[in-house]
């Protein structure tokens, strides 16, 4: 009987987790699962998997999470996805190697320590009235602003403050967000298994259901599915899942938002067969 761990935060209280319905196709398939925080110590030697799923505190710590990767890939134990696309994962700044590719991202101006001259040099870099900052590793849009030059007058002390010795990406603040929405493609072991579209609530822009977000299902046209493949194509190996998070600009372009294969929401409830999708990919490799 295989077993698995799948890797979680210690208090999932504040976030929106379907991944029951993956370990119940996985245990009625036999499999034994286990739902272990990363931060917990663990026997890693005594699983055939260990899968990272809901790590979703791992940007307070990025070092400790990466630790902690290290530590089960050592074990001999086979780790999802791959401890080195992990690496090149964490930190967007593999967007640029996306792009590198010939894949259409969403045009980014890099800042390796906080430069306010930077930030507003890129209103007119990127031709827009308003940008998005953002750390270059983050995850659920923790430390994400959007700014006009005015809003970057009124907060840069505290812009100042957060990003002193972080990292951050600049991008142009995409009213289609507000409009048309997000999309996800999902794939399971190469194979594309379902789509979902994701938009902020009134007055917001973030799409993450905790932010008050709407996910609705989504059968994606074929230039949507070019793109996902696209980009997945990007990566240097295959991967058991991965997450492509696109955006249709008003030039018509699909662009990668974010490429996630460390610990995307799979959004296994919005598709009867994600959760069977994932269950055979893991049980194909």
């Amino acid at each position: 009987m295989p077993r698995i761990a799948c890797l979680t935060l210690a208090d999932p209280r504040d976030f929106v987790i379907d991944d029951a319905l993956l370990h119940t196709e996985l245990r009625q398939r036999g499999w034994t699962v286990d739902v272990v925080p990363w931060t917990a110590a663990s026997n890693w030697a005594a699983y055939d998997r260990v899968l990272i799923r809901t790590p979703w505190d791992y940007q307070q710590a990025p070092d400790r999470f990466l630790g902690v990767l290290e530590g089960i890939d050592a074990s001999g134990t086979r780790l999802d996805n791959p401890l080195d696309v992990v690496r090149w994962n964490l930190d967007k700044r593999y967007l640029r190697d996306v792009q590198r590719a010939g894949v259409p991202v969403v045009p980014s101006v890099w800042m390796d320590a906080w430069d306010e001259g930077l930030v507003r040099e890129s209103f007119d870099a990127l031709g827009c009235a308003r940008v998005v900052l953002k750390p270059t590793v983050s995850a659920n849009a923790d430390h994400t602003y959007p700014l006009t030059r005015a809003e970057l007058d009124a907060k840069r002390g505290r812009l100042a403050r957060v990003f002193a010795r972080r990292p951050a990406l600049i991008q142009p603040f995409l009213d289609e967000i507000l409009t048309l929405g997000e999309v996800s493609l999902f794939y399971f072991g190469g194979h594309f298994s379902h789509a979902i579209r994701k938009q902020p609530a009134a007055g917001d822009f973030r799409v993450q259901e905790e932010h008050g977000g709407t996910i609705t299902t989504l059968d994606p046209d074929p230039a949507l599915r070019r793109a996902g493949q696209a980009a997945l194509a990007a990566v240097a190996r295959p991967v058991l899942y991965a997450r492509v998070d696109l955006v249709r600009t008003r030039d018509g372009v699909d662009r990668v938002m974010e490429l996630e294969l460390i610990e995307p929401s799979l959004y296994f409830r919005m598709h009867p067969r994600a959760a069977a999708n994932l269950a055979d990919a893991l049980e194909d490799d």
